[in-house]
């Protein structure tokens, strides 16, 4: 039998709900947490500690398209937000580390957590002015 539901809720605990949809879910099938947004392609981390930084760098930008990313790299939007958010997003990557990524820049992982530590409040920032706004 079908529904009419376009978007039934998917399986999980969530672990972060933020505004605007965006939420992070602990699958337990793959023991992996999910971002999901509106309009957002799949995809999992295998840290919450991954899945919550990815979330920041998606606040800091105000949104991005993930999906195609395989075909042409790093969405647009992360890439002209500046050196830190793209440091941020390089670090949700499986295949990256804090030394890869301070390696890329030619700076210091204490850097690179410098940058992390922006980005993050910067997230914040946005998602608290939202909720200040009524805007969610």
């Amino acid at each position: 039998m079908s529904t009419s539901d376009p978007a039934p809720e998917p399986a999980g605990r969530v672990v972060e709900d933020y505004v605007f949809g965006v939420r992070i879910v602990d699958d337990d099938a793959d023991e992996r947490y999910r971002f999901e947004a509106p309009e957002h392609t799949d995809i999992a981390f295998d840290s919450l500690e991954d899945a919550r930084l990815y979330a920041d760098v998606y606040f800091d930008v105000n949104g991005f398209v993930e999906e195609g990313t395989g075909e042409r790299g790093v969405p647009p939007e992360v890439v002209q937000a500046g050196k830190d958010t793209l440091a941020a997003y390089l670090m949700t990557m499986p295949w990256a580390d804090r030394d890869w990524v301070a390696s890329f820049y030619g700076s210091t992982p204490t850097e690179i957590d410098r940058y992390l530590t922006w980005v993050r409040d910067r997230a914040e920032e946005v998602r608290t002015e939202v909720k200040t706004q009524g805007l969610d």
